[in-house]
Order: C-alpha cells, then sequence, then structure tokens
C-alpha cells in the first residue's frame, strides 16, 4: 500500500484544499473506507478464497460480465496505471535528487522524467519475467527498505526536524459551495489511490494458508497501520512545509526534508524516497498478471494471457502487456490526470463487490461473519458513490474517458464469450464425430 500517493499527491491537494486541518480529516475518510472496504473485503475473501480479486467476488455473485469488467479495468487502469504513477513519483524524486540529469541530451526535464519513467517499468518487468522466487525476494527486500524509511523520517523528522507548529495555523477559509464539494470528492478520490493495496490479498487469496483467518487479518491490520503511517507522514509534511508553499509539489517529501533539514539531506531522502517507490511499483507488477491470467484461463480473455512461461513459470506475456499499457498511460497524460483516469475506473467495481456481501450473507454462504455489517457496507457504498460523483463534475474529461474505456470491455466480453462458445460446441461435435 505505502507507495507513489503518500509521497506525492499532499501537495497536488493541498494546492486545491488550501486547509491543513481538512487535508489530515480527508487522509483518515480515506483512511477509514480503506478500513471498511478491507473487513467486507475479508468476509468475501473467506468465502471465495480463489486468486482474482473482484474478478473472482463478481463472477461468482452475480454475473461474469461483471467479473469481466472488474478485470478489463484492472488491465486498463487498476495495475497499468499504478505503474505509470509510481514510475513518474520514482522519476520526480530522482531529479529532484539530481537536478542536473534533468535537461540531458539536449532534451527537456519533462521527457527524460518520461524516459526513466518507462526503463523502470522495463527493469521491474524484466525482475518479475524471472520468476515469483526472485521476484518475490526483491519485493521482501524493498518493502522492508520502505518501512524503515518511512519509520526514520518520522523519528528524525519530529524529534531533530527544523519544523514549525505554526504552520497548521495556515488555513484558507473553507466555503460549502457545489465547487467545494466538487474539491473533496476529487481529492478523496486521489487519496484512495494513496490507499490502492488495500485489497492486495484478495488477488493472491488461492495461495495464502488458512484463509479463513489470514486473509481477514492482512486486510485489516496492514489497512490500521498503513492508515497511521499516511496520518503521522502528512502530519510531518505540514510541521515541515507551510501550507502555501505545499501547493502542487509532487515531491513533497524531498521538500519537506529540505526544510527539516537542509538541501543536502533534501538530495539523499529524495534518492532514498525514489528507491522506496521501487516496492509498490514492483508488487502491482505481480499482481496484476494474475488477475489476466485468470480471466484468460476462463476465456474471457486472451488466451495467450494464461500461458506460462516453461522455465521461470510466470504469465510472461501478460507482464509484458501490462508493461506494455502502463508505458503508453506514461506518454499518454500528466500524473494527475492518470490519478483521476485511474481513480474513476477503481472505484466502480470495489462498490459492487461490497454490494456482492449482502447477497453473500442472505445466501447463508458466509464462513467468517465480520463485525460492522451491515453499517460499515453502507458507509462504504454511500461515501463512495458520492466521491465518483463529485469527482465526476470536478474532472469531466478523465472521468467520461475512464467510463468510455469500461463500456468498451462490454462488447469485447461478448466477443470472447461467443468464441469461446463456438470453441467448445467445436471441441463436442469433433469428439461425437470421433466416437
Amino acid at each position: 500500500m505505502i507507495g507513489a500517493g503518500i509521497f506525492t499527491t499532499s501537495g497536488l491537494l493541498m494546492g486545491d484544499i488550501g486547509n491543513p486541518w481538512i487535508l489530515l480529516l480527508f487522509w483518515v475518510i480515506g483512511g477509514v473506507l480503506a478500513l471498511c472496504g478491507a473487513l467486507s473485503y475479508g468476509e468475501l475473501g473467506a468465502a471465495m478464497p480463489q486468486a482474482g480479486g473482484e474478478y473472482n467476488f463478481l463472477s461468482k455473485l452475480f454475473h461474469p460480465i461483471y467479473g469481466f469488467l472488474s478485470g478489463w479495468a484492472s488491465f486498463i487502469a487498476g495495475f497499468s496505471a499504478p505503474i505509470a504513477a509510481s514510475a513518474i513519483g520514482f522519476s520526480a524524486y530522482f531529479f529532484r535528487a539530481f537536478p542536473q540529469f534533468g535537461s540531458t541530451m539536449g532534451l527537456s526535464m519533462d521527457t527524460n522524467k518520461k524516459l526513466v519513467s518507462i526503463c523502470v517499468i522495463l527493469l521491474f518487468s524484466a525482475v518479475h519475467l524471472r520468476g515469483i522466487k526472485f521476484g518475490a525476494k526483491v519485493q521482501n527486500y524493498l518493502t522492508v527498505f520502505k518501512v524503515v524509511l518511512v519509520v526514520g523520517l518520522l523519528i528524525v523528522g519530529f524529534l531533530w526536524g527544523n519544523g514549525d507548529l505554526s504552520h497548521f495555523s495556515d488555513q484558507v477559509r473553507v466555503t460549502s459551495d457545489f465547487g467545494s464539494w466538487k474539491t473533496a470528492g476529487l481529492s478523496l478520490m486521489w487519496i484512495t489511490f494513496a490507499y490502492t493495496g488495500w485489497n492486495a490479498s484478495v488477488y493472491v487469496g488461492s495461495e495464502i494458508k488458512n484463509p479463513k483467518k489470514n486473509l481477514a487479518k492482512s486486510l485489516i491490520f496492514g489497512t490500521i497501520i498503513v492508515m497511521l503511517l499516511y496520518l503521522l507522514l502528512n502530519i510531518l509534511f505540514i510541521y515541515a512545509i507551510p501550507p502555501a508553499d505545499m501547493k502542487g509539489v509532487v515531491a513533497i517529501g524531498g521538500l519537506a526534508v529540505n526544510n527539516l533539514f537542509g538541501s543536502s539531506a533534501d538530495a539523499v531522502v529524495s534518492l532514498l524516497i525514489s528507491f522506496a517507490l521501487f516496492s509498490s511499483l514492483s508488487a502491482f507488477i505481480i499482481l496484476g498478471p494474475r488477475i489476466y491470467y485468470a480471466m484468460a484461463k476462463d476465456g474471457y480473455f486472451f488466451k495467450f494471457l494464461a500461458q506460462i512461461h516453461p522455465v521461470f513459470k510466470v504469465p510472461s506475456k501478460a507482464i509484458l502487456i501490462q508493461a506494455l499499457v502502463s508505458i503508453l498511460l506514461v506518454l499518454s497524460g500528466t500524473f494527475d490526470q492518470i490519478l483521476t483516469y485511474m481513480g474513476f475506473a477503481l472505484g466502480i467495481f470495489p462498490i459492487l463487490a461490497v454490494v456482492g456481501l449482502f447477497k453473500l450473507r442472505k445466501s447463508g454462504q458466509s464462513v467468517l461473519k465480520l463485525p460492522g455489517y451491515p453499517w460499515v457496507q453502507v458507509f462504504y457504498i454511500v461515501i463512495s458513490l458520492s466521491i465518483l460523483v463529485l469527482a465526476f463534475f470536478e474532472r469531466p474529461k478523465e472521468s467520461s474517458i475512464a467510463l468510455l474505456s469500461m463500456l468498451v470491455g462490454i462488447p469485447i466480453f461478448f466477443a470472447f464469450k461467443h468464441f469461446q462458445h463456438n470453441t467448445n460446441f467445436n471441441a463436442s461435435e469433433n469428439q461425437s464425430k470421433n466416437r
């Protein structure tokens, strides 16, 4: 979960919100929303511990078309877009640490950032093409490094940093008109990106030992820990930076360290944060192809995506296709456009999955009844829907593209279904003739 979002979005958010206390409130709301989702997914995952996440839940609880569309959303936005965003976040921090490289080869800073982002995507896709054991080892080292960095930054920053609590009193007066509500919706949608990954365990449910117990624990406790770390990091950012100086800054962690300890520390920590972002990028590269593999295996996606590499035993073609889509996203949009597109596309299907919990309970299939039902689910559904509606009005262009991307998946589903039906029919006919 801890990735590009927490180290890149707070500056963009402050530019729209302008109030440090509301910024902190929004991060708490985002965490509570993720926790409500985790409680719901914990129960769903215990009842259906197969790999695939929402694809698995929605196909079984409603209809395969909903499962397919969630997998389609994962393909074009759910994993490819966060990979692109994490790569862009890496380049922002890398060039903050080494600004002298920003205009090499006669290219602009923006072009160099895109080139570096593409190289990072290709590098980690190559790492995970080597097999799950090698990839998992790299992932575990990166995760430990990232958590140590975050905790160390918090301790050192609060104890010895040159911050100022008066920054919390620098507030912009907040109005309650529709424009403010639209801004709030978009801000919360960007924050949900930072919490992306709270549901990651359900994508590998079939590989978790004792999923009825451990899957729910990983979702709930992981979300609570990250929520606390995010809140503390944002308090540190505000302690270090006057709200007016935060506005529009992507590499917000580097600016915070610069104010707390000086430019030398800024360069070092920006470099460390850039490498810490490898962890979330790497995790998305691991998880995404599992969904495409599950869809292809069921006959609802390109068959070649279900092919396993004969030596490294990974869905190699799925990894490569995902890398290609991520690179196209890097080339086609700015950081905030990718955030908005991804947030809207991804916000739809978790709502449907949580609605499915009501059906699961009603059918008596639930094997692990977690507390809070049904109010936890009602809160998640109402707040998530409100965020989507408000964000649509605030950013209609990116939201419409996300909706259109989802609608394109409908004829693709029926095309795969028709092809699968014809293939099965021909196979049965051939078997009859052979008899």
